[in-house]
């Protein structure tokens, strides 16, 4: 592992400055939308960029899948701050997956896969803007029997818990039926206070926190590959995009303040489709899908925009697809999914979105551009 020590930043740092911008990927918008008219312009050009979070003073800080992390502000990208390349592996669906903050900026995490593939989430203090190697530690680790479906996200909800999505294990079709175990972490996303207790404490409201038979780390169930989720930076709402297996992509919602426990359905469901067995009583269904085909073929979850430069799009969710590119963003009204539009852009290889510290989205293309929503002109 190498650091590499950074001043901080100063607060109020705009990132959004003329002279980050490298080129514009625009489009027309489709027709009736030009309301919402906007375009993607690059601001830097990463090394296969996999995941991002926002940092302190203004920064987004950039994950790339081989193990660095750098540093975006007005000057660029900089130099790794953080390089864990001789751990890991790019090899199929691995890699350094995941980074988050924790709301105070006092500690940053990483989410990866180990050389033997065993899914990792480490913890480092952060002091001025800057990592310290020596307080490195290991919060939690989940042994992986193939080597797809590693989830790998990372977020602090608005209740400043941890959370960790992790898929079922890989393979085809969940072989060993995680997603509806709850003995096991795989096919979950987890909640965890990593502030607690060493390695981490499990909260006493935790939907399964007392349940002998289940692992009280689990927040929600029945995930194939919960690859990007994010929370609603005004409602709390959780928004899922969980990557299916050869018909249907979903994004599942959970609304803020749930107490947890919602089994999205995998492997009984795909989608709202039934694909092994029955459908569970207590089954979730999607509150948006779309078949493989002409949408893609790999769910990119995005976030709830709540910027200001384009307010044509609050309130509304946006998501891609990595087979596909497209950004598209869903009406919502109360909960429910009232339309879609195609914003006429295209991010390329779409991996993730970033929301950055005022709330303005980036979404980042695995060939390298880490490109910003801005509306077009």
């Amino acid at each position: 592992m190498r650091v590499r020590t950074i001043s901080a930043i100063a607060a109020g740092f705009c990132l959004a400055v003329s002279g980050v911008a490298l080129s514009v990927a625009s489009a027309d918008p489709p027709a009736g939308t030009a309301e919402a008219a906007v375009e993607l312009t690059t601001v830097a050009e990463a090394r296969n960029p996999s995941a991002g979070t926002a940092g302190p003073g203004g920064t987004l800080w950039i994950a790339e899948r081989a193990g660095t992390v750098r540093v975006l502000d007005g000057s660029g990208l900089g130099e790794p701050v953080l390089d864990i390349s001789d751990e890991t592996t790019a090899t199929g669906e691995r890699g350094l997956l995941g980074i988050a903050f924790d709301p105070d900026f006092q500690h940053f995490y990483i989410s990866f896969t180990d050389r033997e593939g065993t899914s990792t989430v480490d913890e480092f203090a952060v002091a001025d803007g800057a990592l310290d190697p020596g307080s490195r530690r290991t919060v939690l680790t989940q042994e992986q029997p193939y080597a797809n479906h590693n989830g790998g996200q990372i977020a602090f909800g608005p209740d400043g818990m941890l959370y960790i999505g992790l898929g079922d294990g890989g393979a085809g079709g969940d072989p060993h039926d995680n997603g509806q175990n709850l003995g096991t972490l795989l096919g979950k996303l987890l909640r965890i206070d990593p502030a607690g207790d060493d390695p981490y404490a499990i909260p006493e409201d935790n939907p399964f926190a007392d349940d002998a038979r289940a692992r009280g780390e689990i927040w929600a169930y029945g995930l194939r590959n919960p690859w990007r989720f994010s929370f609603d930076a005004e409602t709390g709402d959780l928004w899922i995009g969980d990557v299916g297996q050869n018909r249907v992509e979903e994004i599942d919602r959970a609304p803020g303040g749930s107490p947890g426990g919602e089994n999205y359905g995998w492997g009984r469901m795909e989608g709202s489709e039934v694909f092994d067995g029955e459908e569970p009583a207590n089954h979730v269904p999607p509150v948006h899908e779309y078949g493989r085909g002409g949408l893609g073929c790999s769910v990119t979850g995005g976030f709830v925009y709540r910027g200001t430069a384009l307010p044509e799009l609050a309130g509304q969710y946006l998501f891609s697809d990595y087979c596909d590119g497209t950004v598209r963003a869903l009406q919502v009204e109360n909960g429910e999914v009232t339309g879609q539009t195609d914003l006429g852009v295209s991010g390329g290889s779409v991996v993730s979105f970033v929301q950055g510290g005022d709330n303005e989205l980036y979404v980042l293309d695995l060939g390298g551009p880490v490109q910003r929503l801005d509306p077009a002109g």
